[in-house]
């Protein structure tokens, strides 16, 4: 059985760009999880602060996360980034037994 390549990314929005950011975050859901390597796709909105969203992601493999970086959705949230982000971290993940 092969482990599933995890990602997960904290977004922070910049002050007063919270919604925009939700929306545009929000648009990217429906078609990352038809992409056929996607095995989990969920986002996330802090409680505490509504700037910062988490996304928790499964991938079959490296190579199909490093696909979903390259479709035009992506690529476009991408150049949006210094209009709406004030930060991005994104982990590279492996889970532990």
């Amino acid at each position: 059985m092969t482990t599933p390549f995890t990602i997960s990314a904290k977004i922070t929005a910049r002050p007063g760009r919270e919604a925009d950011a939700a929306r545009v975050l929000h648009d990217l859901l429906a078609p990352t999880h038809s992409e056929p390597g996607c095995i989990q796709y969920d986002m996330h909105r802090s409680l505490e602060d509504p700037r910062v969203f988490l996304f928790f992601e499964n991938w079959k493999s490296k190579a199909d996360w490093e696909a979903h970086m390259e479709t035009p959705y992506l690529r476009d949230f991408v150049a949006r980034g210094d209009e709406l982000l004030e930060g991005l971290e994104v982990l590279q993940l492996e889970k532990v037994d």
